[in-house]
């Protein structure tokens, strides 16, 4: 059984250490968003939160995950703009939840998280830390 699990693991390491990266990063992201949600609109609050979160996952994904040290200015490029689309879709599930559903913020914030995460992993492992250019 115990190597099975480490065949697992290595089968899915990349999305394992993506979800957990993703996870400290979205913590990092809920925190700013819960803190600037006193003091800033939602939108403002979350732009802000989701930038933070975009450099703490792009820095362990780079240096833990991925192990890439090339073209890091390039790799975070195209991270960041992948980041942004996710910020994109984040908002406008925000949008949708608050201003159309009556969703607290904090719950929006929540449910726009699965379907963002899932978007950005594909995208990410596909495209902005790949090994091999094709």
């Amino acid at each position: 059984m115990n190597q099975k699990l480490q065949d697992l693991y290595q089968k899915y390491r990349n999305f394992i250490l993506y979800a957990a990266f993703g996870t400290i990063s979205t913590g990092v992201d809920f925190c700013i968003f819960w803190i600037l949600n006193h003091f800033l609109p939602y939108q403002g609050a979350n732009a802000i939160s989701f930038h933070t979160g975009i450099i703490c996952s792009f820095l362990l994904n780079k240096n833990i995950n991925y192990k890439v040290e090339n073209r890091i200015l390039l790799r975070f490029l195209v991270f960041y703009m992948v980041q942004l689309l996710g910020l994109g879709v984040s908002s406008l599930t925000l949008g949708i939840l608050i201003e159309r559903l009556g969703f607290s913020n904090l719950l929006a914030k929540g449910c726009s998280v699965l379907t963002v995460a899932l978007i950005l992993f594909l995208l990410d492992n596909f495209i902005t830390f790949r090994k091999k250019d094709s």
